[in-house]
């Protein structure tokens, strides 16, 4: 039998009151707000400088922008080989796995991604929650790079970054696309829009000779790497390249360089990963399901076109055990499996449901809100539809809200849950404070449990009114809320 207790204080609480005082700190699980008073002013000189922009000049505001910080750091990217890496799904994963192929290889690489950042052999989580960093901080990463002696430096490219035309001043070499599913149309304005911002990328493979580099007396070719499953692959694969590499599952290949696709063959998962062929080469993966096989892939095919072997490329996965945030299992001596994700739209949770689907288990848990600040909300509904289907207990809370009311987004994510069936009060939960619907998760968990939490994976801020970030990290709270036993839930309505 459960029943859960809901503080109405906070659930009425807007997001124009966090931050504002400890108290509103602290319901939402944070200690401190951490932005200094130069980044506020920063903010608002920033928005003031734009808003006089004339909107015709905009792009070209934005590229004069990223060429001045290139040049103010001297073109670090000239001096090594650069990796680029877009899509909507996969990212993160698909860089964190060439880095780990090339470092197998011997390259010393660097990496700047979502979840982590890297110079040689030193990582560490990215606090910025910013994918593809402000266009001087992606110039500044590069030259420290190049300062450490980076041979490969590999860059995830996101869709607002491209339109922003960060990537201006890079000199990319290879480029990869992993898949195209609607998000953040709302922001782009259209889907074709949000694809060219994604192409933007592969434009930015210049094959002219005053663009070409030679890194140790050799050429540099410049590499299209696309997924050939996905209906926008060609789109990705028009662009001027030396060489073109696609992968996919499909036995129909229409790379006309056979030797140049790879198609995943023999796949069999598990609820330890997955094994599969590329080419008569036997691979083993840690990560599950089937959309983590489509980005070993995209590693596997983004190394293979620098000449790294398929065995070498197989003796790196068979080593990855997890990536920080991307379906991170916390390991705290519970009786229930625990999963940290960052799906936060349809797609990926679409896939995260797949792939929880190989794993032993009696009740499914789901710990999730929706991002605030205007970004497609037509997704929030969808989002509790989905996990109302496929999650027996719903907990919906607060992700980052932005300057949006947390109340009214959870609504919308609610409404959703309830479509699909689920009853608020008995097997749908509404805690805006997060830490809360954490503690009550784990409280509801029994022994052979899967609890899921996503929506913000290992990021190290969540996001409040004008431009204000609080320290958070859902995988430290999900830690400290086993240990602590978990919040106390009282009785009503039926068993779930």
């Amino acid at each position: 039998m459960v029943r859960h207790v809901i503080s109405t204080e906070t659930e009425r609480t807007s997001i124009r009151q966090f931050g504002k005082n400890k108290k509103n700190r602290r319901s939402l699980g944070c200690a401190r707000d951490d932005r200094q008073p130069y980044s506020t002013m920063l903010f608002f000189i920033k928005d003031k400088i734009r808003s006089l922009v004339p909107r015709g000049l905009i792009a070209l505001y934005h590229r004069l922008l990223s060429l001045a910080a290139a040049f103010f750091y001297g073109f670090p990217s000239r001096r090594m080989v650069v990796f680029g890496v877009t899509g909507t799904k996969g990212k993160s994963t698909v860089c964190y796995l060439i880095a780990r192929i090339l470092e197998q290889a011997g390259r010393r690489v660097g990496m700047t991604t979502t979840p982590l950042m890297k110079v040689g052999p030193r990582e560490w989580l990215n606090v910025s929650k910013i994918t593809m960093l402000g266009r001087f901080s992606l110039q500044r990463f590069l030259r420290r790079m190049d300062g450490e002696r980076v041979e490969t430096a590999i860059v995830e490219s996101s869709s607002e970054g491209l339109a922003q035309w960060r990537q201006a001043g890079i000199s990319y070499d290879v480029a990869v696309f992993t898949n195209l599913t609607p998000e953040h149309i709302e922001s782009h304005g259209s889907w074709e829009k949000y694809m060219a911002a994604k192409g933007r990328l592969f434009a930015a493979l210049h094959t002219r000779r005053p663009f070409r580099k030679k890194i140790r007396g050799k050429s540099v070719s410049k590499v299209a790497v696309a997924n050939e499953d996905d209906p926008a692959a060609s789109y990705f694969l028009s662009f001027p390249a030396d060489e073109y590499w696609t992968f996919g599952m499909n036995p129909t290949a229409k790379n006309p360089r056979p030797e140049r696709h790879l198609q995943i063959q023999d796949l069999e998962l598990s609820p330890e990963g997955s094994t599969f062929a590329i080419k008569g080469v036997r691979f083993s993966l840690h990560l599950l399901g089937r959309s983590n096989v489509m980005n070993a892939a995209a590693a596997i095919a983004a190394a293979s076109s620098g000449g790294i072997s398929l065995e070498t490329a197989a003796a790196a996965l068979r080593a990855v055990y997890g990536i920080p945030g991307r379906f991170e299992r916390i390991e705290e001596g519970q009786d229930f499996t625990v999963i940290v994700d960052y799906a936060h739209e349809p797609a990926s949770f679409k896939q995260l449901y797949e792939a929880v689907a190989v794993l032993p288990k009696k009740r499914i848990i789901h710990v999730f809100g929706s991002t605030g600040g205007g970004r497609d909300r037509s997704r929030r509904p969808i989002l509790g539809e989905l996990a109302g289907r496929n999650a027996d207990i719903v907990i919906v809370t607060t992700d980052d809200p932005y300057d949006e009311d947390p109340a009214a987004i959870s609504a919308a994510v609610i409404a959703g849950a309830r479509q699909a069936g689920k009853v608020l009060g008995e097997n749908l939960l509404d805690i805006l404070d997060r830490r809360e619907a954490i503690r009550a998760a784990v409280r509801l968990a029994e022994p052979g449990d899967l609890l899921l939490i996503t929506g913000k994976g290992s990021e190290q801020r969540m996001a409040l009114a004008r431009g204000r970030k609080i320290p958070w990290d859902d995988r430290e709270v999900t830690r400290s809320a086993i240990h602590s036993g978990g919040a106390t839930v009282e009785v009503i309505g039926k068993r779930v």
